[in-house]
């Protein structure tokens, strides 16, 4: 049994309260409603308003709700019924969007699928999901989803399929010439038996958009998203997320930058991938906003990321990205030229910013601009943020949003609360929180205790409320009894001038069994060479900088350190090299 939070702890009486803005309320109270009624909503209040902009297509919400309410008709009348999953392996395209609105429009759940999977990963997430329906890119078809449903393992019954060119305004022979010349990527869609095709483009021109279907979803215990963790320690696990989950931390989220909020005229942008749920929290809360969007589809595209900010620079009032994408725009001159309105906020979060590099990011967008926070999928994802208006603690995550409790707990018994400043496992209650991983009880067991969330990351939280990320569990360095975070020694190796980027890990030690030593992963700045001269240098650094137990015993400078698809250092890769 967990202990009880006592009056006396700083926990229990949210020591964090002092440190919210004046706007910030504690806690919220608002109509629970389901995320389509609210989509409903807002059409009706901003119905000319711009929801997205994709390329050169600029599409109101008047008009982005005729393709959901085509599509939601599109499912019911082809068999789905109420809580049937819907698997969506898309970039961040319109077709993202009007694929994940109509599936909630038809009473169904969304689950967001990676489109970078392998084969057997793809095969294991449709079955796990119990997903009858698939929308894709007909060259992620052919390429290795086809593979995937001629195993005979998945429930899928529907597949749809869409080309990048159906939502832009171009005649069928342009078309035909950027797919000729490799623009557009295509795919061939040969069927596979007892599954019924249909192609995305026909379905909008086919089914009614002007009546919704008649399905009332139940905001508390109605599915939304059954949306999957990155399966660090094992199978992806899907987390069950509901309406209510997610329209709390949508609530959350506007609360703390309400000051910057205009309704039905802001705009959003982001590069996190729509089937990662920092991604798609933009997403829900710009519709809850009435704010438009900029899709991204590849964020490593920085020179279309550079000119979608600057056509929209006195309209973009939230942006939200992972660390090495900051880096990569602040890397190219053309960035520096962007004017953001005074009132604009970088978020950032899913991975650490180096202090100097936030310091370095604002000299060119303005002081006080970057927000971390930190969350996680089973979250929904929000659990922190650095207040928007008042003081940023940079390379902290800010503090606990509202109706939301943090505690820090003893990573030994999972029980003790440890003292202020001392890291421990973070553990969260909050109506965010998921309601368990999909057909595994004894994970969600583990996971949920007594109302909290054991999160399996280690963090300090200090006398104002604000918590520092020290680690992941899992990457936590045993040498000879001694913890080594591995976040603290890549944030100070990180520091080195020769460093682009680090990542330690722990490798087994043959003198010493049971216990590990650091090894670091190097990628160079342009114009350092990998040369011996440089190595020793690092280490130098490292002797100079940490304690002689946290030292890398190898230091190996890489070519490219391997990321995720957010951009976060992938270090199951370099665990594995």
């Amino acid at each position: 049994m967990t202990q009880e939070i006592t009056e006396k702890s700083p926990y229990a009486s949210k020591i964090w309260l002092k440190s919210y803005d004046d706007h910030v309320k504690p806690e919220l109270d608002f109509e629970i409603i389901s995320l389509d009624e609210m989509m409903k909503n807002v059409v009706k209040e901003f119905p000319e308003s711009l929801c997205y902009d994709f390329q050169t297509e600029k599409v109101t919400f008047q008009e982005a709700e005729k393709h959901v309410i085509s599509f939601a008709n599109f499912l019911v009348e082809n068999g789905l019924k109420k809580g049937d999953r819907v698997a969506i392996m898309l970039p961040n395209l319109p077709q993202y969007f009007t694929g994940l609105w109509g599936t909630f429009y038809a009473g169904c759940a969304s689950t967001g699928m990676n489109f970078l999977l392998q084969v057997p990963e793809i095969i294991y997430q449709l079955k796990d999901s119990g997903a009858v329906a698939l929308l894709t890119l007909d060259s992620f078809y052919e390429e290795k989803v086809r593979t995937a449903l001629e195993s005979g393992k998945t429930d899928v019954k529907i597949v749809i399929t869409t080309n990048v060119a159906d939502v832009l305004s171009i005649d069928e022979n342009m078309k035909e010439q950027l797919i000729k010349i490799g623009r557009v990527p295509f795919g061939e869609v040969l069927p596979v038996d007892n599954i019924r095709y249909f192609n995305f483009k026909e379905i909008l021109n086919k089914y009614p958009s002007d009546k919704a279907p008649l399905v009332e979803n139940d905001p508390k215990n109605d599915i939304a998203f059954l949306q999957y963790t990155g399966g660090t320690t094992g199978p992806p696990k899907g987390a069950i997320l509901t309406h209510e989950n997610i329209l709390y931390n949508i609530k959350h989220t506007f609360n703390w930058f309400e000051p910057g909020a205009h309704k039905g005229q802001d705009m959003y942008m982001s590069g996190f991938p729509f089937f990662h749920l920092a991604g798609m929290s933009l997403n829900y809360a710009a519709v809850h906003s009435g704010a438009a969007q900029i899709f991204i589809p590849d964020p490593r595209d920085t020179a279309y990321f550079i000119n979608k900010a600057k056509e929209y620079q006195d309209k973009i009032n939230l942006l939200a990205n992972v660390p090495t994408l900051y880096l990569m725009l602040m890397a190219d001159r053309k960035f520096k030229r962007v004017k953001f309105r005074d009132d604009v906020g970088f978020i950032s979060g899913a991975a650490p910013f180096p202090s100097e590099s936030i310091m370095e990011f604002e000299e060119i967008v303005g002081k006080e601009k970057v927000i971390e926070c930190y969350g996680m999928t089973e979250a929904s994802p929000i659990v922190t943020f650095n207040p928007y208006l008042g003081p940023k603690k940079i390379g902290t995550v800010g503090v606990p949003v509202s109706n939301t409790e943090v505690k820090i707990v003893s990573i030994e018994d999972g029980v003790t609360e440890v003292p202020l400043g001392e890291p421990g496992e973070i553990v969260i209650k909050g109506p965010q929180i998921f309601k368990g991983y999909w057909n595994k009880p004894e994970e969600t067991k583990h996971a949920l205790r007594d109302g909290w969330f054991y999160s399996g990351d280690v963090g300090v939280m200090d006398e104002d409320g604000y918590i520092t990320i020290i680690d992941r569990t899992k990457d936590m360095i045993n040498v000879s009894g001694y913890k080594v975070f591995s976040v603290e020694v890549d944030d100070k190796m990180n520091k080195h001038p020769a460093i682009e980027l680090c990542a330690s890990i722990g490798v087994p030690d043959p003198d010493r069994p049971g216990s590990e030593f650091v090894k670091l992963y190097v990628l160079l700045k342009e114009g350092f060479e990998p040369s011996e001269e440089t190595r020793v240098d690092i280490l130098k650094f490292a002797q100079e900088n940490l304690a002689k137990y946290k030292i890398p015993r190898i230091i190996e400078i890489l070519k490219e350190i391997p990321l995720t698809t957010i951009g976060k250092v992938d270090k199951k890769i370099l665990r594995k090299m």
